[in-house]
Order: structure tokens, then sequence, then C-alpha cells
């Protein structure tokens, strides 16, 4: 039988987890879904979009994702509601996009670059929204942006014309 490893965990070529359920309960501390608790996790205002932020944010991920087509946009702003319900947001998320509510979208498992696309429909520029992740003016974030942005341009000419992180 022929095994792959994935994060850590061991599967058999049907992807079935080669752990036994007891094993995996003891490992997860009795959460079915195997997510276990980070460092980060206990960080105030810390949004990490990992597996399980993923996970949760699934349908209003794929929700943000279908704007690339113009007749999905159009559905959405004739009712940001039943679109909502058509990918089967929670309650949460979808009370989260009608109101706007960038912060929570992201701490319901939005990703960050499909937000942007909802906040389009607000009215909002990507500025604005990440103004409001940051729960700071448009103009306070666009000053964060520009402090964090001096010394690029040296900082690039001395690693030769490219960023690495």
């Amino acid at each position: 039988m022929a095994k792959v490893h994935v994060y850590g965990d061991e599967f058999d070529e049907n992807c079935n987890q080669l752990v036994s359920s007891e094993s995996q309960q003891q490992f997860t501390g009795g959460n079915p879904m195997g997510w276990q608790k980070h460092d980060y996790d206990s960080i105030p205002g810390t949004y990490v979009f990992d597996g399980k932020r993923s996970n949760s944010g699934y349908n209003l991920n794929r929700m943000a994702y279908s704007f690339i087509h113009k007749n999905n946009r159009d559905e959405f702003a004739a009712d940001m509601d039943a679109y909502c319900r058509k990918y089967n947001l929670s309650d949460e998320q979808r009370e989260a996009v009608l109101a706007g509510d960038f912060l929570k979208l992201m701490h319901l498992g939005g990703n960050v670059y499909y937000l942007a696309k909802i906040a389009v429909f607000h009215g909002l520029t990507v500025q604005d929204a990440g103004a409001a992740f940051h729960g700071i003016t448009t103009e306070e974030f666009k000053q964060l942006l520009r402090d964090n942005a001096a010394g690029f341009e040296n900082k690039l000419q001395q690693e030769g014309g490219y960023w690495h992180g």
C-alpha cells in the first residue's frame, strides 16, 4: 500500500487518513476536523488565513471569486442577500457581507484578496478595506503604506533589483 504524507498526516492512495479515530481524537483534543491550536491563535486581532479559517471561509471566498464574471457581479449588486444565500454563507457571514464589515469577514475566513472584491460593492477601495482591517482611517492607512515603503527603492537596489521578501 502506497502512503502519502501531507503536512505530517499520513494517507493511503485513496486519501484515507491512516490514523485511527481514537488516536486522532487524542491528537486533536476531540476536534473532529483535526485543527490544532497555534501560538498565533491567542494574539488579539490576528486572523491568520490558515487551514481552519480557509475551511470556514470556503463558501465566502468561492462567492467572491465568482465576481470574475460580470453576470455574477450584476446578480450580486441586484440582491446581495439572495446571492449570499445562493452560496450558502452562514448567517454571520451573510450579515457581515451586507454590512460591509470586512474585519468580521476576515475573522470568518475571508481571504483579504477576495474581500477586496466585495469592498467594491460597498463603494470602497482596497485602501478603505485595508483601513477597516486595521481599525484606522483610510488616510492613516495610506500613510502607513507610505511609511512602510520608505527606503524600499534603496533596499531593492541593494538586492540587485530583485525583492526577496
